[in-house]
């Protein structure tokens, strides 16, 4: 799997920055097929930082319904692969400075 494909978007919620701030722990939406090894290089070549562990975990899909005018409109959102990786003493990620 090319390292392209690999990372797919950071996750931005209060309690990744809350991880992001006392543990120095990244939180990133990755393709299901990855592996950890991957997620390291992935993580180490694109921001520059060591990573010194990955953890994943994957989120599983969940049924949703509407109810429009038409009636009820029943879909079901997709599973995916969570990643957190901590990265090395000293040592940042700026996920926000393309925002």
């Amino acid at each position: 799997m090319k390292l392209s494909e690999v990372l797919i978007k950071p996750i931005l919620t209060e309690k990744a920055n809350a991880q992001q701030e006392k543990l120095r722990r990244f939180a990133f939406k990755v393709a299901r097929k990855a592996n950890k090894l991957e997620i390291k290089k992935a993580v180490e070549s694109f921001y520059g930082v060591t990573v010194t562990n990955v953890n994943t975990s994957v989120v599983p899909g969940k049924n949703k319904t509407r109810f429009t005018k038409s009636g009820f409109i029943a879909g079901r959102k997709p599973a995916y692969k969570k990643a957190f990786v901590t990265v090395a003493e000293g040592e940042t990620i700026d996920l926000y400075s393309t925002i």
